[in-house]
């Protein structure tokens, strides 16, 4: 077979040749880009961009490695006007591997080149009609794509293959028929998901308890039987409770071994005994790594629950970047269950650079400063001991009785007036918080429509000065409900739309509360849209409505100051929009974790989301390209140039003093209309825990402070205008915190329990 020799064109060939380092091997410069979708290319093919170029280039830092990249081409003075309406992504990049099952095909007389799209749906494709390229071209720009995918199965130069290494990768069509047809250009063939060959895997590693004491010092991989991802020398330690420090184990290899599941993964410590630790990659391990000591630590969570901290150290630079490399890898396809390889490399680098943050390995010799505040922290605590007084309870603020079963399950903290509100069951309970004092007030008993059906509220916003408060409620998702907060009582049902449910709602505007301001933004599994209850019928403002074809599972939405919005999915990925309707300016990709909740900053610099065990700091600042200076909200971040997220986590060791998974609630910024944000506070289990913004974004990640309480933190927020007090509710009993309460994360302040809370805040300590 000698189709590729035949069609070779002898120049491009000699460009390539002189130049084997060129970013760019080949290039296509007209033709557009189609997306293709069910039976075949004519029956359903939406334009992607009229005027496009394709171009095969080298991947930065991956030998071997290329891309096919499609970028859409602008005539001169026509991409300002197409910015604000167009989807912002200007170029769509595709790993070139046999996974794309490449082939060629003529359209209406002009050849085409169709792959097929691995984040779509089964039977969807795309296809780039080059036209006017002559043969000669075409045919060598499909030889470079065989090259490429070649280079990458083998990992070695392509520039000796002959026509007969690359025939494989010819794509041929199954022979299983399937329901769907190939594109009528392109030999007739079903779209059939091949199931792979059966592999026999080793038995999954057993995890091992963290009693450990002495191993012999040589290491050696005893367990050969299961291959190695990646593996490097390293020294095991695990904290010591009492001690405080980490604490020598044994000399080891670290390993990441491939588990029988799929995308299954493990980290592994062999010493010269065999396998000494085990343990299976997953968010559960709240992993930080330090690159000044070349460590990497993790939480592992016991049989009996206990929770325990462990450490890698490793001793070569190259072991260590190796492994920070592969388990970032491997945790993403775990969360992902899907390859690596198939994500756009702007989007590896995104999840590359949220795994690197520098948090140093504190030995014994480190912490001579903690024992320092375990003492001020116990000296402080005598001083208020002997300075507060035992307030009495007021029988007549005490709320009503507990119902069977109720518990405390969102709060709202007022814009005006100090007034914090909590939802119990059908009940909402109102409470004043006057400096760090919280008191009952009333309770609106019995929340129920204008038809009188009882529900219970799975979500409420204030409204209008806080004379509103808009409610959601699960048995009725199309509709949102208006309580009159004086009257106590549900006045109106606004039917937003009877097809589109609405799962989370936000302000117009950071401070839109604060106003007379009627419309509000609603958010449902796959829509973003503006709602109006002044409007006739339905409340859903039609020309501020954008839905998208795909699932995207929304998770939350917020807004600045100026009505920009950010919204998040269960997938972990993030939206910025400049208003509603129109497409976003950017679109973060996911790390693989659920977002579980979204904030910003009043002026949209920053964005915090939260997920189960971290919180995602963004900053939305463009640093580089055309656009530098503008934020994320109006303009699209370039390809090369995506923000670095940066986690906010809990230290290893703390979360062993907790004896519990860390499970945040969703975290918020500090909020005054002109004031500066410089506080993030959220909680997990027992604790509230707060970050000084001003020291994380100098990049001091660890400043974080916390303070336990008797009982689960349900939600948290500060007070309106005040970076001090924070509102905490628990599931019988709502209290104030003064920031300077919370201490520095020690062995004292984390696992001794706090006092009576109704000594220090005047706490109504009975639940309503």
């Amino acid at each position: 077979m000698n189709i590729f020799r035949s069609h070779r064109s002898p120049d491009i060939i000699h460009f390539i040749a002189d130049d084997p380092n060129a970013a760019e091997v080949v290039k296509i410069s007209e033709g557009q880009l189609y997306l293709v979708r069910e039976e075949t290319i004519r029956s359903d093919r939406e334009c992607i961009y009229n005027d496009a170029m394709a171009t095969i280039r080298r991947v930065p830092a991956m030998e071997h490695n290329f891309q096919l990249v499609i970028t859409r081409v602008y005539e001169d003075g026509d991409q300002e006007l197409l910015e604000d309406e167009d989807e912002t992504d200007e170029e769509r990049v595709f790993l070139i591997s046999e996974e794309l099952e490449f082939r060629t095909g003529e359209t209406e007389g002009e050849p085409s080149f169709i792959w097929r799209d691995l984040d779509g749906d089964v039977d969807e494709f795309y296809e780039f009609v080059a036209r006017g390229t002559n043969g000669p071209t075409r045919a060598f720009f499909e030889t470079c794509m065989y090259r490429a995918m070649y280079e990458r199965k083998y990992k070695r130069s392509a520039d000796n293959t002959s026509d007969s290494d690359l025939t494989e990768f010819i794509w041929q069509p199954p022979k299983k028929k399937g329901k769907g047809k190939a594109p009528a250009a392109i030999a007739p063939s079903p779209f059939v998901n091949e199931e792979p060959p059966p592999i026999d895997m080793p038995a999954p590693p057993q995890p091992v308890q963290p009693e450990i004491t002495s191993l012999p010092p040589k290491p050696s991989i005893a367990d050969d039987s299961i291959p190695s991802l990646v593996a490097g020398a390293a020294e095991l330690h695990l904290w010591n409770l009492d001690a405080s420090y980490f604490e020598k184990q044994a000399d080891v290899i670290a390993r990441i071994v491939e588990g029988p599941g799929p995308y299954e993964y493990w980290l592994v410590a062999s010493g010269a005994e065999g396998q000494v630790l085990a343990h299976r990659i997953d968010s559960q391990l709240n992993q930080r790594w330090s690159s000044k000591v070349l460590s990497f630590t993790w939480n592992h969570i016991g049989e009996t629950g206990r929770q325990s901290s462990w450490c890698f150290r490793f001793e070569e630079q190259s072991d260590y970047e190796a492994f920070l490399l592969a388990f970032t890898k491997t945790l993403w396809e775990s969360l992902n269950q899907y390859s690596w390889d198939k994500a756009k490399s702007d989007e590896q680098a995104y999840v590359i650079s949220s795994n690197t943050e520098d948090v140093e390995m504190r030995d014994v010799e480190d912490d001579s400063d903690e024992e320092d505040a375990v003492l001020e922290e116990l000296e402080e605590d005598e001083d208020e001991s002997e300075s507060e007084e035992e307030v009495p309870e007021d029988e007549d603020n005490m709320p009503p009785p507990l119902g069977k079963g109720e518990r405390n399950s969102h709060l709202t903290v007022g814009y005006k007036g100090d007034r914090s509100y909590v939802v119990r069951g059908s009940t909402i309970g109102v409470f004043s918080h006057t400096g760090d004092n919280v008191k009952y007030m009333a309770s609106i008993k019995e929340v129920t429509t204008p038809k009188g059906v009882q529900f219970n509220p799975s979500q409420i916003m204030l409204h209008e000065q806080d004379s509103k408060m808009i409610l959601m409620n699960p048995n009725a998702p199309n509709s949102l409900f208006n309580l009159d907060i004086e009257r106590g009582k549900i006045v109106e049902e606004w039917k937003v739309n009877e097809n589109v449910p609405v799962k989370y709602i936000a302000p117009e505007s950071k401070f839109a509360q604060m106003t007379h301001e009627q419309t509000l933004v609603g958010a449902s599994g796959n829509a973003l849209f503006r709602i109006d209850p002044r409007m006739s019928g339905d409340k859903l403002v039609d020309s501020q409505f954008k839905q998208y074809v795909s699932k995207n599972k929304f998770s939350g939405v917020t807004t600045t100051a100026s009505g920009k919005l950010a919204v998040a999915s269960e997938k972990g990925d993030i939206r910025l929009f400049d208003a509603i309707g129109k497409n976003a300016k950017t679109a973060l990709p996911p790390l693989g974790d659920p977002i579980l909740g979204i904030d910003v900053t009043s002026n949209g610099r920053w964005i915090v989301a939260t997920t189960k065990t971290y919180l995602l700091l963004i900053d939305t600042l463009i640093g580089e390209g055309r656009y530098t200076g503008s934020l994320g909200f109006d303009r699209s971040f370039p390809a090369n140039a995506k923000p670095i997220p940066k986690r906010l986590q809990l230290r290893g060791e703390h979360v062993a003093y907790m004896e519990h998974s860390v499970s945040f609630s969703p975290a918020r910024f500090n909020m005054g209309e002109g004031q500066e944000e410089n506080a993030i506070v959220t909680s997990t289990g027992e604790y509230v825990v707060a970050w000084d913004f001003a020291k994380v974004k100098k990049g001091q990640l660890d400043k974080y402070e916390i303070k336990k309480y008797e009982d689960v933190v349900v939600q948290d927020n500060f007070k309106f205008g005040d970076d001090k007090e924070i509102i905490v509710a628990m599931p019988n009993n709502v209290v104030a915190v003064n920031k300077k309460n919370l201490k520095r994360p020690t062995r004292a302040s984390l696992a001794v329990p706090s006092r009576s809370l109704r000594s220090k805040s005047n706490i109504v300590n009975a639940p309503y």
